[in-house]
């Protein structure tokens, strides 16, 4: 099991002793789709407005494709990054390792929107000063990238797929979490993982592809764990 792994089971523990940071920092699956769709529609409307339709869709695809970058190197060089200061343990730990710790907590599997919304504006600003005036459908993209990501996330987590790329998913994030965190970085697609030079190691994919999933996991997730006392736990939940 992942060397970070508390459980592996769908609970969670609690975070902050102030009772408003701790409701805001379980959310629901659905939020970022309820948040940012409207968001989307909105923009996109301003930007088609602006641009002939090919420029439009092209435009769109940059910012899904410039999302899947941004995904692996915030993922890798910024929640992975390992900080040396208690202060930077304490600050890395809220940001990213409550998920390692509790992978399946499927609550805080989506990004609270006080950070979100703020992130997406300031991407805006970023691609108006840098892209105009492609901006709009390049950001519609980018966030439709992210709002995608979020939604695959909580699947690979929940989701019993049946399908050969969902089997595929799961696996890959599952070696992730429960193999080794210094892998298999990309989350909506393994793409980047290729480029570098990050996938799972060839022997273990292996050797997981000649076993169900669900061997897999029941297989790390039941050796070893430790868990901490009177933990949260509920149900798990679906999409």
């Amino acid at each position: 099991m992942g060397k970070h792994v508390v459980s592996g089971r769908d609970e969670t523990v609690r975070l902050f002793h102030n009772d408003i940071l701790e409701y805001f920092s379980h959310i629901r699956p659905a939020t970022p789709v309820v948040v940012f769709v409207p968001l989307l529609g909105w923009v996109g409307v301003l930007g088609y407005a602006a641009l002939e339709v090919i420029p439009f869709i092209v435009s769109v695809a940059c910012g899904i494709a410039l999302w899947t970058i941004a995904e692996y190197v915030i993922h890798r060089w910024a929640f992975h990054f390992e900080p040396r200061t208690m202060l930077g343990k304490r600050l890395h730990f809220l940001v990213h390792g409550i998920h390692h710790a509790y992978p399946r907590d499927s609550t805080r599997l989506v990004m609270p929107p006080l950070v979100s919304l703020p992130l997406a504006g300031l991407f805006y600003l970023v691609f108006m000063g840098l892209l105009a005036p492609f901006h709009q459908p390049v950001w519609v993209g980018f966030v439709a990238g992210y709002v995608g990501y979020d939604m695959i996330h909580y699947a690979v987590h929940h989701v019993n797929f049946t399908s050969k790329l969902g089997r595929q998913l799961k696996t890959h994030h599952m070696h992730h979490h429960f193999v080794n965190p210094d892998r298999a970085f990309g989350v909506s697609n393994p793409f980047w993982d290729r480029i570098f030079a990050t996938l799972p190691e060839r022997s273990i994919r292996v050797s997981i592809r000649r076993r169900k999933l669900v061997q897999f996991l029941q297989r790390h997730t039941t050796n070893g764990t430790q868990h901490i006392r009177n933990p949260q736990r509920r149900k798990g939940s679906r999409i």
